[in-house]
């Protein structure tokens, strides 16, 4: 797919700190998981893309744009920043009228109005933002970003202070974007939520690209950690000691009734196993892998463990 946002050879930095270093990255329609701990440099690289901070090095692409020669093309970029950047004696319809005309936007009074009704927000609109919650706030920044119809959208932990419902309902929400063909980048440091919305991510570490892909694609490559498999049985050093014959089956742990094996070959793995539990009529009642998620990914990156 047609990148709509590359970043080549970015670096940024603040005085003797570096914060994005030498970072080339492209992002496509679709939502994408902006990964990494804290400093790893994802928030300066979101602001560099909305035009907020000026790259020391490198550059950024936009819609196939160099925004430095064409200012005009930040009109299509929103961000919604992770600090609580409201003015609390607005009230949500002002605020999301202000962002309006700040865009430049034709028919202010119906897009405000579309806008609020886009993250539920409509029976607060007349409501000062100094009442609101911070879940509150961070959906009626969301509605600010989307007033302006962009193709690009950049949300820097949209879902803090929320509660589940309107998490629910946010993650909906971004997915319809990305579904309508919008580039969508969230970052956000709860994983299993990022994970409901996409598999595709970037995670970044001290700065630097560290991965980038699928969920899949991210731990099949790293050929050097040995996938966990957990099953449960009734015959746990029976059926152990098969399983060490299968060729990439590097280690096992045995609890009572379940066993966790390391393998290096998940393939050779999967092919071979059917026939051992034929062979030796075992009762399983319940294999998995146990580090396939995106936490177990991710632990792995930044960790390396």
């Amino acid at each position: 797919m047609t990148a709509t946002v590359e970043i080549k050879e970015l670096s940024k930095w603040f005085g003797n700190k570096v914060a994005v270093s030498e970072l080339s990255v492209n992002f496509s329609p679709g939502i994408t998981g902006l990964l990494g701990p804290n400093g790893a440099g994802k928030t300066t690289m979101m602001r560099v893309v909305a035009g907020l901070q000026v790259p020391s090095q490198g550059s950024v692409s936009i819609l196939g744009k160099d925004p430095r020669t064409d200012p005009e093309i930040y009109r299509k970029v929103a961000l919604v920043p992770e600090d609580d950047a409201v003015y609390g004696h607005l009230t949500a319809s002002e605020f999301v009228t202000l962002a309006a005309r700040l865009s430049g936007v034709d028919d202010i009074e119906r897009r405000v109005v579309d806008a609020i009704q886009l993250v539920e927000m409509s029976d607060s609109s007349d409501r000062k933002l100094d009442g609101f919650s911070k879940g509150m706030r961070q959906r009626i920044k969301v509605a600010a970003a989307l007033v302006s119809g962009p193709e690009i959208l950049l949300l820097d932990e949209p879902l803090n202070g929320a509660d589940p419902v309107q998490r629910a309902r946010l993650i909906a929400l971004f997915r319809r974007l990305g579904d309508e063909g919008r580039t969508v980048l969230v970052s956000s440091h709860v994983l299993a939520e990022v994970e409901r919305m996409t598999d595709q991510v970037v995670a970044m570490v001290d700065g630097r690209l560290a991965a980038m892909g699928h969920i899949s694609e991210i731990r099949s490559a790293m050929s050097d950690k040995p996938r966990r498999v957990y099953i449960e049985t009734d015959h746990t050093r029976r059926l152990g000691s098969a399983l060490l014959q299968l060729d990439g089956v590097v280690g096992i742990e045995l609890d009572d009734d379940r066993l966790t094996l390391q393998v290096t070959d998940a393939q050779g793995f999967a092919r071979g196993i059917p026939k051992i539990l034929a062979d030796g009529n075992y009762a399983v009642t319940r294999i998995e892998p146990t580090d396939e998620s995106l936490e177990s990914v991710f632990r792995y990156l930044v960790e390396g463990e």
